[in-house]
């Protein structure tokens, strides 16, 4: 399974809550009801996290598809 990055643009949230009610294993809401990558790191104004297998592509691949401001990316890691 080749690597990839999901990519949180955390900032444009409008706290929906799509993404942690399709995948609340690697979202949730946080103290602003804002929508939290778990285990994410922050690179400048995005949150990113580092996935190596089918079904967390899969699964957040399903979250980004649902949310409705287009903020959430699975990137191909080089």
């Amino acid at each position: 399974m080749e690597k990839h990055t999901i990519v949180h643009i955390k900032k444009d949230c409008i706290s929906c809550g799509a993404c942690a009610a399709i995948a609340p294993d690697y979202w949730e809401m946080d103290e602003q009801a804002l929508a939290k990558l778990k285990g994410a790191v922050q690179k400048g104004e995005n949150w990113e996290l580092d996935i190596n297998t089918e079904e967390a592509k899969a699964i957040n691949q399903e979250a980004a598809d649902v949310c409705p401001v287009n903020i959430i990316h699975i990137k191909k890691k080089e």
